[in-house]
């Protein structure tokens, strides 16, 4: 008799960032079903300083961290435009939310806007008003449980995509998915001070 997998019963933490509004959302996988436990945003467009932003994001991702325990987060990549000065604010975004995942010792994997797109709707192209009515069809999301703001539904997208490339073993990639785990097969290219 062939042995039965598991139930995976896991959260996924996802993350759209950004310095005025930064997404999140967390999926909940429970076997095969999916779940929208939470999302949210991070609004920090009344904060003038830019140090104060990212001090707030990584604060606020650690909280959002502490109060679900993700198992893993997926992050959006920062989309390469034509503003550079958009790129970088969008990067330490970013980095300060992927700070934060590390600091808990969280996988992180990260995903181009296409791709997320792409694994939602179909359409590596389509827009924010699309991809979040796709997520509220699937996912079941009451009206009342949507949010005006498209960076949530983006952020549990990424959640989603992360889901969908993790569960099929032709897209799980094979890099380290933790600090411990890059540490572990990297020593030569790891600082021990």
């Amino acid at each position: 008799m062939k042995p039965q997998n598991p139930i995976v019963d896991k959260i996924i933490l996802g993350i759209d960032p950004g310095t005025n509004l930064l997404g999140y959302g967390l999926l909940h996988v429970e076997g095969r079903s999916l779940s929208c436990l939470a999302m949210g945003v991070i609004d920090m467009r009344k904060v003038s300083d830019v140090y104060l932003k990212l001090e707030r994001i990584h604060e606020r991702v650690l909280s959002v961290i502490d109060a679900f325990h993700p198992d893993e987060m997926a992050i959006e990549a920062p989309f390469f435009g034509k503003n550079v000065q958009s790129m970088l604010k969008l990067g330490r975004a970013q980095g300060v939310a992927i700070a934060a995942a590390l600091s808990r010792d969280i996988p992180i994997r990260e995903y181009a806007p296409s791709k997320i797109k792409q694994a939602i709707t179909g359409n590596g192209a389509a827009d924010k008003t699309q991809v979040a009515a796709m997520l509220q069809k699937m996912l079941h999301i009451p009206d009342d449980q949507m949010l005006p703001y498209l960076d949530a539904t983006d952020a549990l997208a990424a959640a989603y995509c992360h889901h969908i490339h993790s569960t099929r073993p032709e897209t799980a990639a094979a890099g380290p998915r933790s600090w411990k785990a890059y540490v572990s097969q990297n020593p030569s290219r790891v600082s021990k001070k």
